[in-house]
């Protein structure tokens, strides 16, 4: 059997850029409209919250605490076990209400819960951790576009940031729009997938680099189609092969790991489809408004 040659494909992605560019913008669009109306979800690791120390009569099981807490509405409680029948619940309503739901689905499940102490706890993530957060993305920007011109060209390294910028503020849109808790760890999954797609952008830009010089007989247009073609199979492969473990992790891990793998799911199949189409228009847009042929 012969082997597959990808650089037979010949899918129109340019072609179809200004859909793609009119897709993304609605998005981001979108995105930014539910943040700014809806806002975002913070967990206890921002807003702070209540910490309750419970004592059971028994040893118990922090997954069937954790499932208990999911029938009152608190799946997302931070859950920290002092010993086997001590442990430290922290979540953000602090109402009496919603205290006397967890106690009473905890009591209806495992028996007599003694509360030991309460506690009203500051954001695990404050102003300070923000501040230096926001600096430290800075420098990583920075350093991406120092990399990419260096690397490749300046142009390069700007289409690359911009995509990395579409897929967090869609990531982050659509965590306001279904309303679901941003936490540290969400904040992990971000920088994640902002690695991931930087890496699969990176794959398509140096195929266009080492392209360029056909430039002299072909158009931008084909170039970069060429080299999202060559590139397409292991894209695909590599976010198929990503996306199988996330969406099982997704389906069968629990609420705690759903929210995690569902950022994962978001990220991976914006970053996907960054790569390949706003990266690619942009570095051909660019250059046929302002060509470049060093």
């Amino acid at each position: 059997m012969a082997a597959y040659d990808a650089s037979k494909l010949k899918l129109p992605f340019m072609k179809y850029r200004f859909i793609a560019v009119g897709f993304s913008a609605a998005l981001i669009l979108l995105s930014l409209f539910s943040l700014a109306v809806k806002g975002v979800n913070y967990s206890v690791d921002f807003s702070g919250g209540i910490a309750l120390q419970l004592r059971f009569q028994e040893p118990v099981d922090v997954g069937e605490i954790r499932a208990a807490l999911s029938e009152a509405g608190q799946g997302q409680a931070t859950i920290q076990v002092y010993d086997e029948s001590d442990i430290l619940l922290r979540y953000q309503d602090s109402s009496d209400a919603v205290r006397g739901e967890i106690l009473s689905t905890l009591e209806a499940r495992f028996g007599s819960v003694v509360i030991v102490r309460i506690d009203e706890v500051g954001p695990v993530v404050g102003q300070e951790l923000r501040r230096q957060a926001a600096v430290a993305v800075s420098f990583a920007i920075a350093a991406i576009l120092v990399y990419m011109a260096f690397r490749f060209r300046f142009r390069f390294g700007v289409a690359a940031v911009l995509a990395l910028a579409h897929d967090a503020v869609i990531m982050l849109g659509v965590y306001s729009f279904t309303g679901r808790e941003i936490s540290t760890s969400f904040i992990a999954a971000v920088m994640t997938v902002i690695g991931y797609s930087l890496n699969d952008t990176i794959v398509v830009l140096d195929r266009v680099r080492e392209n360029w010089n056909q430039l002299r007989t072909r158009s931008i247009l084909e170039l970069v189609n060429t080299s999202i073609n060559q590139t397409l199979t292991r894209t695909i492969f590599t976010s198929l092969t990503t996306l199988m473990p996330v969406a099982a992790m997704f389906v069968f891990g629990g609420e705690v790991i759903s929210n995690l793998s569902f950022a994962f799911l978001v990220g991976i199949a914006v970053g996907t489809y960054s790569s390949i189409y706003v990266a690619g228009a942009i570095v051909a847009e660019w250059y046929l408004r302002r060509p470049e042929t060093r």
